[in-house]
């Protein structure tokens, strides 16, 4: 049985920090700062934007579990350039 290759960090267009509009999917048209790069699987996350809902059970750490709202990762074609953080 084959086994899956692993894919390579690629170059890409935006990086930590810098501020974006995403051009598809449901947060269409919305501006955010990117909170964290993944090279490997093309994918970022944005401020405040694409929130997803965690159902979390109780536990020793949170004994009330509960529901929390978090930020899932956006494909970067799905997302452009308007402003760099630049240092």
């Amino acid at each position: 049985m084959a086994t899956k290759a692993k894919a390579a960090p690629v170059k890409l267009h935006v990086k930590t920090g810098d501020n974006v509009l995403v051009i598809a999917g449901d947060e269409r048209g919305k501006t955010g700062v990117i909170k964290s790069v993944n090279r490997t699987t093309q994918r970022v996350i944005v401020e405040g934007l694409n929130l997803v809902t965690k159902h979390n059970k109780p536990s020793a750490k949170s004994p009330q579990g509960g529901i929390t709202k978090i930020e899932a990762p956006i494909h970067v074609s799905n997302v452009k350039l308007v402003d760099s953080n630049k240092a």
